[in-house]
């Protein structure tokens, strides 16, 4: 399965943004979930994750930690250096 993501290190935190579907953002179940399953795969492993939603308009959600989220929100999405990653193993963006 290929990922949308995106690991950043920013006033000394390094955390991860994942680019999901708007209806996960919505649902704090979900997206709980979700950064849960993410955060057992090496390359998210142990890293604070944030999911990132686009919607019709290109605004981006964002929701996870706080203080990551509410960074993330202040930028130019186009700064996000995007990558493509595969990992093992199928969830549900």
């Amino acid at each position: 399965m290929q990922v949308n993501a995106a690991i950043i290190t920013e006033q000394g935190i390094t955390f991860a943004i994942v680019l999901v579907k708007p209806h996960v953002v919505q649902s704090s179940v979900s997206a709980r979930e979700l950064r849960e399953a993410l955060s057992t795969i090496d390359k998210f492993a142990g890293l604070p994750i944030v999911l990132a939603a686009q919607d019709a308009w290109g605004t981006f959600t964002y929701q996870g930690r706080p203080d990551v989220a509410r960074f993330l929100a202040s930028l130019d999405a186009s700064r996000i250096p995007w990558s493509s990653y595969t990992i093992s193993g199928h969830l549900v963006m």
